[in-house]
């Protein structure tokens, strides 16, 4: 008897922040495939290779402007880029505002 393995794909939802759209066909919240906040964003940069500048500095770490929520839960809070993901799960992207 053969034993039969399913792998079960996970597609969090991702939310962008308006002024990002652009950057991915002018979409504000889609699902794209990924186990890790890692395996995300290179699932997201794989179909949207423009929006790497604007996440990632030259030597391939996030920006510092730039923060992750995983259910309204910083990343920094989390397991950082390697914090597991479900399919129900809300990733946000958000840029800091600054101002002065």
């Amino acid at each position: 008897m053969q034993s039969t393995c399913i792998k079960i794909v996970v597609m969090p939802s991702v939310k962008f922040p308006a002024m990002m759209k652009y950057y991915v066909d002018n979409q504000a919240e889609f699902e794209m495939r990924g186990e890790t906040v890692a395996e995300l964003l290179d699932n997201i940069l794989e179909r949207h290779p423009a929006l790497r500048p604007h996440l990632f500095d030259a030597n391939g770490a996030l920006r510092r402007h730039f923060n992750i929520f995983v259910n309204g839960v910083h990343l920094r809070d989390l397991n950082g880029m390697e914090t597991l993901l479900r399919a129900d799960d809300k990733v946000i992207l958000m840029a800091s505002a600054a101002g002065g």
